[in-house]
């Protein structure tokens, strides 16, 4: 058998020096205040076309159409580069739309966890995010998104209480909008919840697509928006039921032990889910690239792809983003709950798809669409240590995708 697994496990180390990089990179290392670089602002303008791909849902009779997002790093592989210069478009924004306000920032699950991430630490503001998934004392805060193929949000309370201390407005922060429903059913909630709390909201997305009345409602409840594009959604459904959705599916492929692949435990996690400051979490995920990129010496040009899990998407693009500005060809993308149709059309936005089971939770079916070959993989998870068989159908996955370098990197708290 050829089976070469391998595990370790780091604790927190010294940073890579930044004589390396500058040497490694061959250009300067820009640092403020120990941190490795910053985002760079966007003065970009996009468009309806530079954001909307449709693509048909698989058993939703509620929405039959899913928006595939081209630069969002979720479902389609994208350039880091290009992902976070879509999400500090957003962020400037947020700043013009709320000048001088104190913000509290709410990321939703799973599409828009790492939107709302970077948003928060260009804002320098408090960050959480809504999940599907057991965190903090089990004590939650419920809501639902009743277009979603899981329709269940939660928010962990003691996490939302300690960020709404202080802050003059909670943000949510969402990919696209369409009726502005779960933002209302959240808002509804939370004034149940926190009767004494003045509440002021706002939402913030990529793309809003809600209609006059629509908005009219939002509004009178006190929600303020912001967002890049205006979108149209009438087409879409009839866009979405055009495609066949004949394209290549892989069901569930099992692990054979001849798949080589190797683990690496890291400590140092910080969790969203439960409370960040968006510039520490930033930080702190750097900080594991760091460390990964200490042990691997990825060479300059290599082809990485750099995958996150489910919600856990925001580590995986600043890792990626960090090897991009090293001189490596890098895209990014993420497994997902949404069982999306793939298509032989030329222009479905998902030609393949290949059948996971979660690395959260035994026996949930999870996707990953359009894998291609690389000269290295790495997928960064915060999924805890136990189950391996979502690891491993992953690794299936990738190779017969055609990938032989593949590290899962576990981001654990200790």
């Amino acid at each position: 058998m050829l089976q070469v697994f391998k595990r370790e496990s780091v604790s927190a180390g010294k940073s890579v020096r930044r004589e390396d990089l500058e040497q490694k990179t061959g250009r300067a290392v820009n640092r403020s205040d120990g941190e490795i670089g910053q985002f760079e602002k966007s003065e970009r303008r996009y468009e309806e076309k530079d954001l909307v791909r449709i693509a048909g849902r698989e058993n939703n009779k509620k929405r039959p159409y899913l928006v595939v997002n081209p630069l969002q790093g979720k479902h389609v592989p994208v350039a880091p580069s290009g992902a976070f210069t879509l999400f500090e478009a957003l962020a400037e924004e947020v700043k013009r739309r709320f000048p001088g306000e104190r913000l509290f920032l709410i990321g939703f699950a799973e599409t828009a966890t790492a939107i709302g991430a970077a948003v928060a630490a260009s804002c320098h503001a408090p960050y959480m995010q809504t999940t599907r998934e057991q965190a903090g004392n089990g004590e939650y805060l419920f809501f639902s998104e009743e277009h979603s193929h899981a329709t269940e949000q939660r928010l962990v309370k003691e996490a939302l209480e300690a960020g709404m201390r202080g802050a003059d407005r909670l943000v949510f922060v969402e990919d696209e909008l369409t009726t502005g429903r779960t933002i209302r059913n959240l808002a509804a909630v939370l004034r149940k919840t926190y009767p004494l709390q003045a509440f002021r909201f706002g939402a913030a997305s990529l793309l809003n697509g809600m209609s006059a009345e629509a908005t009219e409602e939002c509004r009178a409840e006190g929600i303020a928006f912001c967002f890049l594009v205006k979108s149209d959604h009438a087409e879409y459904e009839k866009r979405a039921l055009s495609y066949k959705g004949d394209g290549m599916r892989h069901p569930v492929s099992e692990f054979t032990g001849f798949e080589a692949y190797e683990e690496m435990r890291l400590s140092g996690a910080q969790d969203p889910r439960c409370l960040v400051a968006g510039e520490a979490y930033r930080d702190a995920c750097k900080k594991l690239w760091e460390r990964i990129e200490r042990r691997f010496s990825v060479p300059r040009g290599s082809r990485i792809l750099v995958l996150g899990t489910e919600e856990c998407m925001y580590p995986a693009l600043t890792a990626g983003y960090l090897w991009e500005r090293a001189g490596c060809e890098v895209l990014c993308h993420a497994t997902t709950r949404s069982p999306i149709l793939p298509g032989r059309e030329a222009d479905s936005p998902l030609h393949v798809r290949y059948e996971l089971e979660s690395f959260y939770e035994k026996g949930r079916v999870t996707y990953i669409y359009e894998l291609g070959a690389y000269d290295r993989v790495f997928v960064i998870t915060d999924a805890k240590s136990g189950e391996l068989r979502g690891e491993r159908t992953l690794v299936s996955a990738l190779w017969q995708a055609g990938n032989r370098q593949i590290t899962i990197v576990r981001w654990q708290k200790e």
